[in-house]
């Protein structure tokens, strides 16, 4: 009985040992190499995983920038120009300037800017909007305003403001990582360039539609009517399909095309107050200083003459 155990438990050893040694050889015959600077530029980003890279997370991000020789066409919004030159400098890689961007809402039809025509009985959701009609306005290019952006996005920047009816973007806690875009099923939200000091122009519409068709659908919607085309001295602005699109990397920032456009579809953003223009004067304050002159001017050579008779009596 005792010679039986000691000879099973020998026969089990021997096989949990033959059978260690098959494994460990079949793991360092399939074994896969890691590179461990993926690792330590994994520990270089910001760990957001938000996807703004275009990578499923930053360990994706990471294993790209350490296996391609050029990076230039690799960037996280969300560490920005410092991540990126961190990554860089340990890899000992080239990478390329990109200027800070900022989610933007192209869209000014606020809950007094766009009549609402009918109501949206089912799920509040802007993609299962979308899929049904055009929205509960005139307007089938605008906002559906059920807040599938803020839903989201990782950052809290973005929100649905009860007056408007319409997403605001924070731009301090906005990373342009994109993940509001690419929910928006009107394609309304689009990265910008923040623009020195924060600054910014833009159409604030992307309604196709002909100029009659938008004014009546909403009262600030880009008509087409090609004033802002004119203005701009830089050629930043091109009109397409009916609707204004201002380039921002030819945009520098001289807001003529706010000053002409009729419905205030263009849009500045930070820009200090402009100076206020001095009021005309009313007719009847113009008629005033007129009327004074002439009386004086009436005036006038009564005095020359009562002067000339006083001189008379006094030689007299």
């Amino acid at each position: 009985m005792n010679e039986t155990l000691i000879y099973t438990i020998a026969i089990l050893v021997g096989l949990g040992l033959i059978a260690a040694v098959v494994l460990y050889f079949v793991a360092q015959k399939f074994k896969v190499y890691e590179d461990p600077r993926i690792d330590e530029t994994e520990a270089r980003l910001p760990g957001a995983n938000c996807g703004g890279c275009g990578f499923p997370g930053c360990r994706g991000m990471a294993e790209a920038l350490v296996k391609n020789d050029d990076i230039s066409a690799l960037y996280c919004p969300v560490g920005g120009a410092p991540t990126m030159k961190a990554v860089a400098e340990y890899l000992g890689k080239a990478v390329a300037e990109k200027e800070p961007q900022v989610a933007v809402v192209r869209c000014g039809g606020t809950l007094c800017n766009r009549a609402r025509t009918n109501t949206f009985d089912g799920a509040r959701s802007c993609a299962v909007e979308a899929t049904l009609y055009g929205g509960e306005t005139g307007c089938t290019f605008g906002c559906l305003g059920n807040g599938d952006c803020t839903r989201v996005c990782n950052f809290d920047a973005i929100h649905m403001n009860p007056e408007t009816g319409l997403p605001e973007v924070d731009e301090e806690k906005c990373t342009a990582c994109g993940a509001c875009v690419k929910a928006c099923p009107k394609n309304i939200i689009e990265l910008r360039k923040k623009g020195p000091k924060g600054r910014r122009v833009y159409v604030n519409c992307v309604n196709k539609d002909k100029g009659a068709v938008t004014r009546k659908a909403c009262s600030v919607g880009c008509i087409g009517c090609g004033k802002c085309v004119k203005t701009c001295p830089f050629e930043a602005i091109t009109l397409e399909n009916n609707l204004a699109y201002i380039d921002p990397a030819k945009c520098r920032l001289c807001r003529k095309c706010v000053a002409v456009c009729p419905t205030g579809a263009i849009v500045e953003v930070n820009f200090p107050p402009r100076p206020a223009e001095k009021p005309a004067p009313k007719p009847a304050e113009a008629a005033q200083p007129a009327a004074k002159t002439a009386a004086v001017t009436e005036n006038a050579p009564a005095q020359e003459t009562k002067t000339a008779e006083e001189g008379g009596e006094q030689h007299a």
